[in-house]
């Protein structure tokens, strides 16, 4: 019966429990009741050994450079994957059924997810005025509402205490830059739709999907881990994590696209246990359950189309979840791959590139592109009332080969693409600079954080200030993540890489991939202005490797005092998480603090 609190299945060793090999049989060896013939010549001890005999020449020591050993190693992991599990048959190593405990399983993931909405919900109006980047969005979304497309509200100094007001008089017709696509902003107005403008309003959209991130990162870490307790751990870390705290209550766009993004490699994660039990089906009936050197059948994967449309709405969000799509569509194929070899199709399993890749490409990259398109229906269908006005001046026309093959409108479309491109990427974007600009190579231990909001100098005895003489008071938003959990989540991304390359457990390699698929592409990036609460997309996969980490040391339900003494550690460092959360608590939520106690939550120079 598996276990409902141990990342063993009960099926087969769990993930991180080595599995136990059996000893090499000796053929050669004596059974211990057949009896040994005692009337065998002994071999001679003292045969002399002649001395001019010529010496067996020996060959030179092969030299193998470190990169060949590690293509080696490489391809051995590789095509290790495709081998049945030690002790089970192909069809029980391709079999991945779903755990037992599915009722149990929901109301943990609830129940942490409804945690982490009132915990996000809690004063989610305060403070009233547009913070940071929601001068761009919170009015975007408003302009989307009115007109279908962004539309100018003026100089922000002016306008923004008026639309904290409620006031949106400002706002005309006049097309207003867009720098990123639509999605985001929709979230963004349907809260503005439902409340108003107003500050709960435009946060309504990101309070949701905080919570939603949650969600989801249970789900994947439970399925990833086979254990809902491992699961729980995960989205107990995202709760408390002040980055994706903060990220739940502003109206900016990236909490947005790292939902989608999870959700997405949540549905590939899907797919693959979908995929592998189908072909389990397929071959559990053939002659020696296997392929016997064919590719198999065509099978439907339905989990692709919706990582599609997923991917696709990310990259309507914004751009840069074109990374994510791209590392998991390799995966896919990857997977596929092995799977079959698995399954007995032998070299046969190359066509899987065909048979399972195209499939996969178009479930999960054309229909990305169609679903990316379709975001944009509003916009062309307003397309009239604001043309290319985008650009300065009054609304013109374009000609381009798009707009030649397809159509003015979209003509339009691919020229809004060209020159926001040519936004993100020029020599501007590059030279531009920000007090809260940071370098990517410190994100994961959080080495700089992003000023939200501060509102400095209140006086002893105004709004409860209870400075000293001498001393003020401060109310201040900080985009960090909870210090000691992200420190301890880079420790368990570098542990899980070296765990999943070593093939110890492929599962580690889905929250690496998933951490460094969107991190990477801004270590690379020649950008100027990067800010840290880039890494909320990097959150929940930090935070589901620590979960499994944990797992490794929590050991499993039948381990007896390892398991009592793992326990006791566990315990121990997620209270000291909760705690870590609670003390910088002030600092996400905008509290009255002296500054004497803001100091004491500024640990590192890059804080200030």
């Amino acid at each position: 019966m598996p276990s409902t609190d141990s990342p063993d299945d009960g099926k087969r060793p769990g993930p991180w429990v080595p599995a136990p090999q059996d000893a090499p049989i000796r053929r050669d060896a004596p059974s211990q009741d057949v009896p040994v013939p005692t009337d065998v010549a002994p071999v001679p001890q003292d045969v002399p050994v002649p001395t001019d005999a010529a010496p067996v020449p020996q060959d030179a020591p092969v030299r193998t450079s470190p990169a060949a050993v590690g293509r080696q190693h490489f391809w051995k992991t590789f095509l290790d994957a495709a081998k049945p599990r030690t002790g089970l048959s192909a069809v029980e190593s391709l079999s991945e059924p779903p755990l037992t405990d599915r009722l149990m399983g929901w109301i943990v993931t609830c129940a942490i997810s409804v945690v982490a909405f009132f915990i996000r919900w809690y004063h989610l109006g305060t403070p009233s005025t547009l913070m940071f980047d929601e001068t761009y969005y919170a009015k975007d979304a408003w302009s989307i509402l009115q007109y279908g497309y962004e539309g100018s509200w003026g100089d922000g100094d002016v306008v923004n205490p008026q639309v904290a007001l409620g006031d949106y008089s400002s706002l005309s017709p006049n097309p207003g830059w867009a720098s990123h696509p639509e999605v985001g902003k929709f979230m963004i107005a349907i809260g503005e739709k439902l409340f108003g403008l107003n500050a709960f309003g435009w946060r309504f959209g990101a309070l949701i999907f905080g919570s939603l991130l949650v969600f989801f990162t249970i789900r994947l870490a439970r399925r990833i881990s086979r254990s809902t307790l491992i699961g729980g751990i995960a989205g107990l870390l995202v709760c408390v994590d002040g980055m994706s705290y903060v990220m739940s209550r502003i109206a900016l766009l990236d909490v947005f696209e790292a939902v989608f993004i999870l959700a997405a490699v949540s549905c590939v994660v899907a797919d693959r246990d979908h995929f592998r039990n189908k072909l389990a089906q397929v071959i559990s009936v053939l002659p020696g359950q296997s392929l016997n050197g064919s590719p198999g059948p065509f099978i439907f994967r339905p989990w692709l189309v919706g990582a599609g449309v997923l991917f696709g709405l990310a990259c309507g969000t914004k751009w840069n979840a074109m990374y994510p799509l791209a590392v998991f569509g390799i995966l896919v194929a990857v997977w596929s791959f092995t799977a079959r070899r698995l399954a007995g199709a032998g070299f046969m399993a190359w066509w899987s590139l065909i048979k399972d890749g195209v499939q996969a490409f178009v479930s999960m990259v054309v229909l990305a592109v169609v679903t990316y398109i379709l975001t944009w229906i509003p916009w062309l269908v307003t397309l009239p009332g604001h043309g290319m006005g985008w650009r300065g001046g009054s609304p013109t026309t374009v000609d381009n080969w798009v707009s030649h093959l397809f159509g003015q409108r979209l003509g339009v479309l691919w020229d809004w693409h060209v020159a926001t491109y040519e936004y993100h990427t020029g020599t501007g974007m590059e030279e531009v600079t920000h007090t809260y600009a940071s370098n990517p190579w410190g994100w994961p231990v959080m080495a700089r954080t992003t000023g939200i909001f501060a509102e400095n100098g209140i006086q002893p005895g105004d709004q409860g200030c209870t400075a000293e003489a001498g001393d003020t008071c401060l109310k201040v938003i900080t985009a960090i993540g909870t210090p000691l959990l992200w420190w301890a989540a880079t420790l368990a991304i570098i542990a899980g890489l070296i765990w999943w390359l070593a093939g110890m457990d492929w599962r580690f390699g889905i929250p690496v991939l998933g951490m460094l698929s969107t991190w990477l592409p801004w270590v690379v990036s020649s950008r100027g202005a990067m800010f840290t609460f880039y890494t909320i997309t990097i959150a929940p996969f930090m935070c589901i490797a620590l979960a499994m980490v944990l797992g490794i040391v929590l050991g499993p339900s039948r381990a007896g005092p390892r398991r009592q003494s793992g326990a006791i550690v566990v315990g121990v460092f997620l209270a000291i998480i909760i705690l870590d959360f609670a003390f910088m608590y002030p600092i996400f939520s905008g509290d009255l603090l002296t500054r004497k106690e803001w100091q004491w939550r500024m640990w590192l120079p890059g804080w200030i």
